[in-house]
């Protein structure tokens, strides 16, 4: 994971996930609106994910 994925995924969490999927872009979206942290954290642990 590159620094520039973390450096998205702290500022904007569902545009790092971008090219995850509709399912990831959906639950990254909904987690950033209900709180920034959450949406964080969601982001960092889907980037992470090896597929």
């Amino acid at each position: 994971m590159s620094i520039w994925r973390v450096l998205l995924c702290l500022l904007f969490p569902p545009l790092a996930v971008l090219d995850k999927g509709c399912g990831s872009i959906l639950i990254t979206t909904i987690l950033t609106l209900v709180g920034w942290v959450p949406g964080v954290i969601a982001a960092l642990v889907i980037v992470n994910r090896p597929d």
